[in-house]
């Protein structure tokens, strides 16, 4: 043992002392989140030093908070009021979750149960042919809202700077967006003129069709209770007798960043025969 490393804890010492297990300092040592302060180049053991006990302690606190190390590895960085903005923010985010879960959790009772749930006025429409710019991505539930709110600007600069007239933004789930299933999910802006295709926009036609749809409040398209709407137009599809003709959208037809919580701001629509 050098003198250096007579001064500095071993691996086993600094785990009893920071409360981190051997595992955890080797996880955070390969992560390069918290790297011994000198490994004997002779046996490999690792020494830690004093003052790296505090973001130990740190580090050991935050994953108990549930933080991600990815996001552990930017807070430790950052100056101290600066970290303490962002595990404010990473706070109140996870208390956002666990809002939507617990009303997850009163959706479920409802539906295990058969109580009834909110209904909605269902209606149906002529939807005409139209030329409709498209972004279209796998995407997971916790990356849907980023998605959607990137592909719709990028849709519309490229169409703006193409002179193009825009119309009546829609966004279609050509499969299950959950935690496991990832769509695809398929951002689509209507336009008329003359545009540039550019990656990774496309540009397709979108066919002339039915469908029946229900209007609901900007509030109402948060997550579950989007789900009551999706079930109000596929209840009324099923008494109906109506079999859906393509896959279900969400239409956006007023200025979201505008719209108050109790403003009608987007249709539940299902294509059908």
């Amino acid at each position: 043992m050098t003198e250096n490393q007579a001064a500095m804890m071993t691996s086993g010492a600094f785990s009893r002392r920071s409360r981190l297990s051997s595992k955890a300092l080797r996880i955070y040592d390969e992560l390069e989140l918290l790297m011994p302060a000198e490994v004997d180049p002779t046996n490999g053991y690792r020494y830690y030093a004093e003052h790296q006990l505090g973001p130990a302690r740190l580090i050991g606190l935050l994953r108990t908070l549930g933080m991600p190390l990815a996001v552990i590895a930017e807070v430790i960085n950052l100056e101290p009021q600066e970290a303490v903005t962002a595990i404010e923010d990473y706070w109140e985010a996870m208390e956002c979750a666990h809002e939507k879960k617990r009303a997850l959790v009163g959706y479920l009772q409802h539906m295990i149960t058969g109580k009834e749930s909110a209904m909605y006025e269902v209606e149906t429409r002529e939807v005409g042919e139209q030329r409709v710019a498209t972004i279209e991505r796998r995407v997971l539930a916790g990356e849907l809202p980023a998605f959607i709110d990137e592909a719709m600007n990028t849709l519309h600069s490229v169409l703006s700077s193409s002179g193009a007239t825009t119309g009546i933004p829609f966004v279609v789930y050509h499969g299950e967006v959950n935690l496991d299933s990832d769509g695809p999910v398929e951002v689509c802006v209507p336009y008329s003129g003359q545009v540039e295709v550019r990656e990774p926009l496309r540009l397709r036609i979108e066919p002339s069709h039915r469908e029946a749809f229900t209007r609901i409040v900007k509030k109402q398209v948060n997550f579950p209770e989007i789900l009551d709407a999706y079930a109000s137009v596929e209840g009324w599809l099923s008494d109906s007798g109506q079999s859906t003709s393509g896959s279900p959208r969400e239409v956006y037809f007023t200025d979201w960043a505008a719209a108050g919580p109790d403003d009608p701001a987007c249709d539940i629509a299902f294509p059908f025969e």
